[in-house]
């Protein structure tokens, strides 16, 4: 949020000065306001700097505030110290965002420049502070800015401010091919024929159980591509990422278990999520919803969870049921990794002797396993490099060798 724009300039005569400012005081005191936010004083050789310091931006921070401004230094023999210096700046919490209020201030700055070498549209103004027109544009714009995030003002018949403020983003997570994207949003309503291609080919595939080495295959489009897209939909939070599900994996609750317990329109959302879809379907009752994610705990299956709790779980979707948990972060996935706690096999003929290839499709494939047994790489992404199962996966690594399988 915006907490002041002003507008100084270098006065011929009486120097660097603020000619306007919005709200009035918030740059150089007024009587009957509040003290300034910042000292414009100590700041003006930022603000209203040399020639060759103009046309580029700026950004000081002071105790408690920053200030984004573009000093504009305008040449011509007809001002009266041949040049006109100028600067539309903003004020900002110095622990604001400012990624997208720099692009701000540096319009501003260009189309400002642009009115004043078209017809002095600033140099003409006046010298009376804080109105006019120029006070008018500057006091539209904090409010525009502020409420709807965007503003088009009209300058006259052939010149209009259009602004828009972007949102700034955290860059997505990096995507592997074991993930799973989940879609927060109906992805088909806001799909657009002119999105691209990959985007379009692999949106029905995104379903919160398919991976993304899945969705690749069914969608018959590039891995690269497929991840390009899938950054682009989770930059803007349209996916969320999970891992890929099975009976064989094993979940915990986490300390946040208690935002759950304390927080009633959560339950009832999480009834109305995991219940059964179908005919059959019926209301979950809160109640029965605290004990069954306390009883998740590590070294304990989802299928033997499952066959503890079969009555209590009845109309209970069990995929849907662990999903919401780790989407709201009470539960979380408890990995398998794999450590070679032998000498590791360097080459074909020692990968034979370990016995690797003793009924699987040769040597090669010990050597493909061999990358992945310094415990860094969890079951999942094992899986899908080798494309296969975790039964099929413990059998390999029985054949390798002593292999150590750690849970965290």
């Amino acid at each position: 949020m915006i907490k002041s724009l002003f507008y100084s300039k270098f006065h011929p005569r009486e120097g660097p000065k603020v000619q306007h400012q919005v709200p009035s005081g918030s740059i150089t005191p007024q009587p009957g306001s509040p003290p300034p936010l910042i000292d414009f004083d100590s700041l003006v050789t930022f603000l209203i700097p040399r020639q060759e310091f103009c046309d580029q931006p700026i950004s000081i921070n002071v105790p408690s505030y920053r200030v984004l401004g573009y000093p504009v230094c305008v040449t011509n023999r007809k001002y009266e110290r041949n040049e006109y210096i100028f600067n539309f700046a903003i004020v900002l919490d110095v622990h604001a965002d400012a990624s997208g209020y720099a692009a701000v201030v540096r319009k501003l700055a260009m189309l400002f420049r642009a009115l004043e070498e078209q017809g002095e549209w600033l140099s003409r103004a006046g010298e009376a502070e804080n109105e006019g027109k120029v006070y008018a544009v500057c006091e539209m714009i904090l409010e525009d800015l502020n409420n709807y995030c965007e503003c088009m003002i009209p300058i006259d018949d052939s010149n209009t401010i259009n602004i828009k403020l972007f949102p700034s983003y955290p860059p997505p997570a990096a995507i592997k091919p074991y993930h799973v994207p989940l879609p927060t949003i109906s992805l088909s309503t806001v799909a657009d024929k002119n999105w691209d291609l990959t985007m379009l080919t692999i949106l029905p595939h995104i379903d919160g159980i398919n991976s993304v080495s899945r969705i690749s295959q069914l969608a018959d489009a590039s891995p690269r591509l497929v991840r390009a897209a899938l950054e682009h939909l989770l930059y803007y939070s349209c996916i969320l990422l999970l891992d890929v599900w099975s009976f064989s994996n094993t979940y915990a609750a986490t300390p946040e278990i208690l935002l759950f317990i304390s927080n009633g329109a959560m339950q009832a959302e999480c009834a109305a999520y995991v219940a059964s879809q179908g005919p059959f379907g019926a209301r979950i009752e809160t109640e029965r919803l605290l004990p069954l994610y306390l009883s998740l705990r590590q070294g304990l299956s989802v299928k033997s969870w499952v066959l503890e709790n079969r009555e209590r779980l009845d109309g209970v979707d069990v995929r849907r049921f662990v999903t919401f948990g780790v989407v709201k972060g009470f539960l979380y996935r408890v990995h398998k990794y794999a450590i070679w706690k032998g000498r590791a096999p360097k080459t074909l003929g020692a990968a034979a002797q370990a016995g690797v290839a003793a009924d699987g499709p040769g040597v090669g494939e010990g050597k493909r396993l061999e990358r992945f047994l310094d415990g860094t790489h969890c079951f999942d992404e094992i899986c899908t490099a080798l494309e296969c199962s975790e039964r099929e996966l413990m059998a390999k690594l029985k054949r390798v060798g002593t292999v150590q399988i750690i849970h965290r």
